[in-house]
């Protein structure tokens, strides 16, 4: 099965579980809801919905390992390994605010060779594989050209906010006023797609887990955006910080965190 078939069964099986975000969250309570840490939260919905995705993929590449959020499944140093998010946006899921998805990346060895993400709200579905380009719902979408001047930024607040406070202050005293706007949404993964759909311009965020930037950002570079981590390093897949953008104000938004 070549990557873009392979990415086509994704879609369908992140259509399903994005299927099953949105019925449980018509009938879904807040007393349902463990905390993981300090506001970091999870829910029966983010396991079953790892657990079905788990179990789809295991048939489409069944020698593939995994590296999940809620932990389900099991990486032994598989040549491919699946990097997946059963729902992120947990805590915009929890009240009703969208937007939050369904994310599925897949690896081999330290190369990203394929990204789905599905958000729940809308259907929209967000793909890419290496050397195929990046398409939403069947359309190739692309990056802007825009300038800081005319830049919609999401400067995303990680949990980490005791660490991560004085940062997030520096960065909106640079850019607010000096971009177009600047917005937080609460989803990574939603972030790094709207930036490759040319509805944002630039997103940046510290303290996340590759299972909420591996699809997404593989999408973004598909796309013919630039992706690095917070000290503009390409090789970004170990670490915990993205800097993702359509190119042009790549720079700007890694000298200001720097």
């Amino acid at each position: 099965m070549s990557y873009e078939e392979l990415t086509g069964a994704v879609t369908s099986l992140a259509r399903q579980a994005a299927k099953y975000i949105a019925e449980e969250r018509k009938r879904f309570s807040e007393e349902k809801v463990e905390k993981k840490h300090s506001h970091d939260y999870v829910s029966y919905v983010d396991k079953q919905s790892e657990r079905m995705i788990i179990e789809g993929l295991h048939q489409l590449l069944p020698e593939a390992g995994f590296v999940t959020e809620e932990g389900q499944g099991s990486y032994h140093d598989e040549s491919f390994y699946w990097v997946v998010d059963p729902l992120d946006g947990t805590t915009n899921f929890i009240h009703h605010f969208p937007p939050y998805c369904v994310s599925i990346a897949l690896c081999e060895r330290q190369e990203i060779v394929l990204g789905v993400v599905c958000e729940v709200t809308t259907g929209e579905c967000f793909s890419a594989w290496k050397g195929g380009g990046a398409w939403c719902d069947g359309h190739r979408i692309s990056v802007t050209q825009h300038g800081i001047d005319d830049a919609l930024l999401c400067l995303q607040l990680p949990y980490n906010s005791q660490a991560y406070c004085p940062v997030a202050t520096h960065l909106l005293e640079t850019f607010y006023g000096r971009a177009a706007s600047v917005r937080m949404i609460g989803s990574a993964a939603m972030a790094l797609c709207y930036v490759a759909a040319g509805r944002m311009d630039g997103y940046m965020e510290k303290y996340i887990g590759r299972w909420d930037y591996m699809a997404g950002a593989l999408i973004v570079q598909e796309a013919g955006g630039r992706v690095s981590d917070y000290e503009g390093r390409a090789d970004f897949m170990q670490g915990d910080s993205v800097v993702a953008t359509n190119g042009v104000i790549h720079q700007e938004l890694l000298d200001a965190v720097q």
